[in-house]
């Protein structure tokens, strides 16, 4: 199953290494990232592998979410099926 994360917020060291430290931690298998910083706000999209991972869907959601608040980052991850049917035009 994949996993669609988001990463929004102002830019300061250190966003991509804890979002993949947090993956790599659980077993989870990153595919893709492509990050950008526009005007000193940060924003990464994700595509991760989590069929392997030693947590559940909704376990990696909120330890996303929880350490992204630590750091004032939003962090969404979503069931890649989920995210296709959010922004579908």
């Amino acid at each position: 199953m994949k996993l669609v994360v988001t990463v929004v917020g102002k830019d300061r060291v250190g966003i991509i290494a804890m979002v993949t430290k947090i993956l790599a931690d659980n077993n989870v298998n990153i595919l893709s990232i492509n990050q950008n910083i526009m005007d000193g706000f940060f924003n990464m999209l994700l595509i991760a592998e989590i069929s392997e991972s030693k947590m559940s869907l909704t376990e990696l959601q909120k330890a996303l979410k929880d350490e992204g608040e630590k750091i004032n980052v939003e962090i969404k991850a979503q069931h890649e099926d989920i995210f296709n049917v959010m922004h579908r035009i």
